[in-house]
């Protein structure tokens, strides 16, 4: 992966020595003399890491910090000082820079700050991946099942049956005065039930919509059943709730209003 890192200090000389010890670890490095052109170089260019001297001439390194911040939020900030104290390194991590490093610097402890700050960098990345790769696996889900699939707040508020209806931003259903609250994995729960209802919908399905996961098949009905009996309980609070999540043996779930018996 080729890794760009922005060096910002007033001194030649120190530029030089962080280039050098950069570079031959295979990183590309850029440098400049103030925070200004620090802040240029940010709007100009992706980094995914900047070494930043607090006491530049003009605007200071928290300045800086927090500037970048707004400009370049994913980009990870290693303080550096020659004047460093506790309070200094409080408000720095308190304005989100990754580490506080003193000057002189020993390159070990650069590299090893730079290490860490890449992994999670490494981190943030691997996990976007995985979120495309489910997203990507629930639309093929969705095209070969026909389940449907709504942005939350396209669809904030569903209805349940007359009277009653769902604010799934909330997590809350409603009917006159009485109101239900839902922990945010019965809430999707729910959501997919309304979304497909009269439909059955595995229990496999049902895993891998709500919880993210799959399973195989003796299993899921395991992993569903306390999420769907803490459900019932709260449905059971309005006329005929408890049985509006028909349980299909041996199949799955579907969502009902209009069905008073259980398949």
């Amino acid at each position: 992966m080729k890794v760009n890192i922005l060096v910002v200090d007033d001194e030649p000389a120190i530029r030089d020595s962080l280039r050098e010890i950069l570079e031959a670890e295979g990183y590309y490095v850029d440098c400049v003399e103030n925070g200004e052109t620090a802040l240029e170089a940010l709007k100009q260019k992706s980094y995914d890491l900047m070494l930043l001297d607090i006491r530049l001439p003009g605007m200071s390194g928290i300045e800086v910090l927090q500037y970048a911040g707004q400009i370049s939020p994913d980009t990870k900030i290693i303080l550096l000082t020659a004047h460093g104290t506790l309070e200094t390194a409080m408000d720095a991590l308190r304005h989100g820079a990754h580490d506080y490093i003193l000057k002189p610097a020993t390159s070990s402890s650069i590299l090893g700050s730079v290490a860490r700050a890449l992994a999670l960098i490494a981190e943030r990345q691997q996990k976007k991946l995985i979120l495309e790769q489910l997203e990507k696996s629930l639309r093929k889900l969705k095209d070969a099942e026909g389940i449907q699939f709504s942005v939350v707040n396209d669809t904030p508020t569903l209805t349940l049956d007359k009277g009653t209806t769902f604010d799934y931003t909330r997590r809350v259903i409603r009917r006159g005065n009485l109101q239900v609250f839902l922990t945010p994995t019965e809430a999707k729960l729910l959501k997919v039930l309304i979304e497909n209802r009269e439909r059955v919908i595995s229990h496999r399905e049902l895993v891998f919509l709500v919880q993210g996961y799959e399973v195989n098949e003796w299993e899921a009905p395991e992993v569903l059943r306390p999420l769907v009996s803490r459900l019932r309980r709260k449905l059971g609070k309005f006329p005929n709730g408890s049985k509006w999540i028909v349980n299909v043996r041996g199949s799955g779930y579907l969502f009902d209003t209009s069905r008073t018996e259980l398949l």
